[in-house]
């Protein structure tokens, strides 16, 4: 590993750490949900843009230092105007993509992505696609779950409830067996598969669209975690790390898909009984699930007459004690002459 490489390791290392510090006080996207406010979306979006650099950025470590060592051999070969036949690097084995080795002179100008500075310019770009992904799927996500919450789920009762998160959990465990998982698992986990299937020459275009690439791939892999997060509203601290675990543990692993494999077994298992009601996984607490949240919210708008009675009795109650309190304190005055 050279010192750039080195400075990226750390540099992803150190964002993905400040984004777990700022996904601590991760706001309640419940306003979002109900509302589709805005300014509650824009929040929500920003917090899941965070907490997805959290997660996924120690994840792809090792993709983004390989595709960083490709654009640099390109950039070498490049200024020496031959191309690479990288069969010298034990790392890509027999990997030769076809790289655009074009001269840094054209037209007679100097290409500024021919400069050194030109390839954390490609590397931040490859980047920056693949989260975008997360992004969008994060919008999508809340939209169509809210849609979903507002008209089928809040005038069910909390049984029905339990077992649509069932069924949900019972879907995320069966997707881990699938081919797909396997098939976007086996290009996630091996850099290299990636870049010899996608790999689109040394432009930051490019850079572009394998960073799009590599982030459908990860979508494909990883949407099940996400789904339960909005959906079951597991979208704090904990639930973030564990699956953040799960994840790391599926793409750095060569035996990823056993860990894949364990945790849809957990899921189906967890699933058929939530919907047999033999477990609650939201429980009626101050950590309660997005669904009872979302049920709770919709009853206290329904029926606002209720607030305002619990208000009034909240005031006949504080009266009745402070009449209660100055009888006694007369009492005492009283027996005292």
């Amino acid at each position: 590993m050279d010192k750039v490489q080195k400075i990226i390791l750390v540099s992803i290392i150190s964002v993905s750490a400040i984004a777990w510090i700022f996904s601590l006080g991760q706001p309640d996207m419940m306003e979002a949900m109900m509302t589709l406010n805005p300014i509650a979306i824009s929040i929500f979006i920003l917090s899941w843009t965070i907490g997805m650099a959290a997660m996924m950025f120690p994840a792809i470590i090792p993709m983004i230092l390989l595709y960083n060592r490709l654009i640099s051999k390109s950039f070498d070969d490049s200024r020496h105007n031959h191309k690479s036949d990288y069969y010298t690097s034990s790392v890509l084995d027999n990997f030769k993509p076809e790289i655009d080795t074009s001269k840094p002179q054209k037209n007679g100008r100097f290409s500024c992505m021919s400069l050194p500075f030109g390839l954390p310019i490609k590397t931040a770009a490859f980047i920056g696609t693949y989260l975008l992904v997360w992004t969008l799927t994060g919008i999508f996500l809340l939209v169509v779950w809210s849609i979903v919450m507002n008209s089928l789920l809040v005038s069910h009762s909390s049984r029905d409830i339990e077992i649509v998160a069932g069924i949900i959990l019972l879907i995320s465990g069966i997707y881990q067996f699938s081919s797909l998982k396997r098939k976007c698992l086996g290009y996630c986990e091996s850099p290299l598969a990636f870049f010899m299937k996608r790999w689109k020459g040394n432009r930051v275009s490019s850079g572009l669209t394998m960073g799009f690439y590599h982030g459908l791939y990860c979508l494909g892999c990883c949407w099940p975690y996400f789904l339960l997060m909005i959906a079951l509203g597991w979208m704090n601290i904990f639930w973030m790390g564990l699956f953040a675990g799960i994840i790391f543990a599926e793409k750095i692993w060569s035996k990823g898909i056993y860990v894949s494999k364990a945790t849809g077994i957990v899921f189906m298992i967890i699933g058929i009984l939530t919907m047999i009601g033999t477990v609650s996984i939201m429980p009626e607490d101050e950590n309660m699930g997005s669904l009872h949240k979302m049920e709770r919210m919709d009853m206290s708008n329904s029926n606002p007459d209720k607030g305002d009675s619990v208000i009034d009795n909240t005031v006949n109650m504080n009266m009745n004690m402070n009449m209660n309190m100055n009888m006694n304190m007369n009492m005492n005055m009283n027996m005292s002459k």
